[in-house]
């Protein structure tokens, strides 16, 4: 099962990640300045990783794939790491799919 990790930089701002069930990262979130956004993020990412659409396939100058996930107003909440091929990214993105919506909330913040 994976589960979402709850993270406190140095600069004071919070972050989360989604982690599979085999601990690999599969989503990166972007900073808040406060727990209680952060937490707002990752319900975001629940609701909205069950809505393909929501899903933004991207290749880099490097010619790697990634994905953001979008909210409902577009905004990124949350970026993919880097993948050789178009066919793993899109399998990341099935791995979101398949486990954000039951993840539990690690807090590692404090």
């Amino acid at each position: 099962m994976g589960k979402f990790v709850i993270t406190k930089r140095s600069n004071g701002e919070f972050q989360f990640s989604l982690k599979a069930g085999n601990g690999q990262e599969i989503l990166a979130s972007e900073g808040y300045k406060t727990k209680d956004a952060c937490e707002n993020g990752v319900a975001s990412v629940k609701r909205n990783s069950q809505d393909e659409s929501k899903f933004d396939l991207k290749k880099s100058k490097n010619d790697k794939f990634y994905f953001n996930l979008k909210a409902t107003n577009g905004q990124i909440i949350g970026t993919s790491e880097m993948y050789e091929t178009e066919a793993a990214c899109k399998s990341g993105i099935e791995s979101v799919r398949k486990n954000a919506p039951d993840a539990l909330i690690e807090d590692k913040s404090n």
